[in-house]
């Protein structure tokens, strides 16, 4: 078996495909794109989507459609839609591709640490015991286990099961 180490932050740049304006924004408004975009799911308050930089496979991201960056400013139903959406994630990872257990979090604002400050976002992470290595702390690279499309199928296939 080939062992493969995947570098997907160079897609852009291979693919030279740019989108304009704020990403989750043109997610949720182009539902015909949704395999091509890694749409997971979606409802009327928000999408599921994997995360294009993932910390481990199968990590994927809770967005709401409403475009903001103030987490307090959320309408309150769709933040208790996005946190029953969560427990259903939590779910669907450990039950469904056998998750040793997870992390849910927030960056809020770019200090806060988010790749992408203008449009909040609940990253739902699967983890498994030992699942980082040398690699990520000596040469600032990380190895995946798994193929992305591959993971991508695997979860989307369990959403009916579990969202």
């Amino acid at each position: 078996m080939e062992d493969i180490l995947y570098a997907p932050w160079r897609d852009e740049y291979v693919t030279n495909k740019k989108i304009e304006g704020c990403v989750f924004c043109h997610i949720s408004t182009h539902a015909k794109d949704d395999e091509e975009l890694q749409v997971l799911y979606r409802d009327e308050h928000c999408f599921l989507v994997m995360n294009r930089y993932p910390y481990t496979p199968g990590h994927f991201m809770i967005i709401p459609h409403t475009h903001t960056d103030k987490l307090e400013e959320l309408d309150p139903k769709t933040w208790i839609h996005m946190s029953e959406l969560a427990q259903k994630s939590v779910r669907l990872l450990k039950e469904g591709i056998n998750a040793q257990g997870a992390n849910i979090g927030m960056n809020l604002g770019r200090a806060g640490g988010a790749g992408i400050a203008e449009h909040i976002h609940l990253h739902i992470v699967p983890r498994w015991d030992s699942d980082t290595n040398f690699a990520t702390s000596i040469a600032k690279t990380r190895v995946y286990s798994t193929d992305f499309e591959k993971i991508y199928k695997k979860i989307k296939s369990l959403i009916p099961k579990y969202i």
